[in-house]
């Protein structure tokens, strides 16, 4: 009789205990949703422009469409790619794109790091200068855009070339003998406040006790940047290039408004190619597949950075 009892209040408890459980993961679920459920039309605007748009490139990019033979509309799988992939000039405005990225992020980052140590430093006007170093930031593509093709490397009366003549130096038409040189020009003069502002902005943070205590011990001033400061600047800089990554590789008006993407195909990266396969050449159906490869690269890039990015945050902590 005893056994009986003790079972069936074991069997009670088990079943006190689930009942509690499943109450719980109830109320965890009806938790999550309070929370998530203000996020949802965020979430529902962001597939609609985004995500069914990029569907439908990829429907376009497995059809042969062009927008002179509206009728000649045909199912292809994956042609398009196959051409674009045995495509020269895609792999020439490919690497185009890396070369003007990379020394786009790189060299604004060198001298975003550059300007934000010597701004970080107590100086009389130094709200001033900061002011005046971000308003390249603040200008739109295209006024900066016509700001250096005209008033800076202009052949005839561009500042850069009275500059050169004032040493003796022949002037140089160059957005046609140096177009991505001039390309990267205007793009370093644009991204080069934002490096700067991310950098300042851990640099304000770093801890002044540490460096007080470098100080102390006698450490010097490049000693302590390199032992200290560089390793808290980490996770600014690699976060600065990771942004700047993703918004320069799809620069367009500079490359529109400077160079055409000339001379030929010299200085075109993909985003430029596409737009002269999409709306030049009418070929909506290798555009696409263009379009597609260019987004898939992206994410690939953006998701190793991020992955670096979140394992030094976790490194840190």
């Amino acid at each position: 009789m005893t056994a009986v009892t003790t079972q069936a209040g074991n069997l009670r408890r088990a079943q006190a205990q689930r009942a509690a459980r499943a109450d719980k993961h109830q109320f965890s679920r009806a938790e999550r949703w309070r929370r998530r459920g203000p996020l949802l039309p965020a979430l529902v605007f962001t597939i609609v422009v985004t995500q069914i748009p990029f569907l439908v490139t990829i429907w376009y990019s497995l059809h042969s469409r062009n927008l002179l033979r509206p009728d000649s509309d045909l199912f292809v799988g994956l042609a398009n790619y196959v051409d674009i992939a045995r495509d020269s000039v895609f792999r020439q405005t490919a690497l185009n794109s890396v070369i003007i990225t990379l020394g786009c992020v790189l060299v604004a980052m060198v001298l975003g790091i550059v300007l934000a140590i010597l701004l970080d430093r107590p100086f009389r006007g130094r709200g001033v200068a900061r002011t005046l170093l971000i308003t390249p930031f603040l200008i739109m593509p295209v006024a900066s855009s016509v700001l250096w093709s005209m008033a800076m490397l202009n052949p005839t009366y561009g500042l850069f070339n009275w500059t050169l003549g004032l040493v003796g130096i022949d002037p140089v038409d160059w957005t046609s003998t140096y177009p991505i040189v001039a390309i990267l020009m205007a793009l370093v003069w644009q991204w080069t406040p934002f490096m700067m502002l991310l950098v300042l902005a851990g640099l304000q943070a770093q801890p002044k006790d540490v460096l007080e205590a470098a100080a102390m011990d006698g450490a010097g001033w490049w000693r302590t940047f390199a032992s200290i400061t560089l390793p808290q600047l980490r996770r600014y800089i690699e976060l600065g290039v990771l942004l700047g990554i993703i918004y320069v590789v799809n620069t367009f008006d500079q490359i529109y408004l400077m160079t055409a993407g000339g001379p030929g195909t010299a200085s075109a990266n993909l985003p430029f190619y596409i737009y002269q396969r999409a709306f030049l050449g009418f070929d909506v159906g290798q555009a696409a597949a263009m379009g597609v490869v260019v987004v898939i690269a992206t994410i690939i890039v953006a998701s190793a950075a991020l992955r670096l990015i979140f394992r030094s945050f976790d490194v840190k902590e």
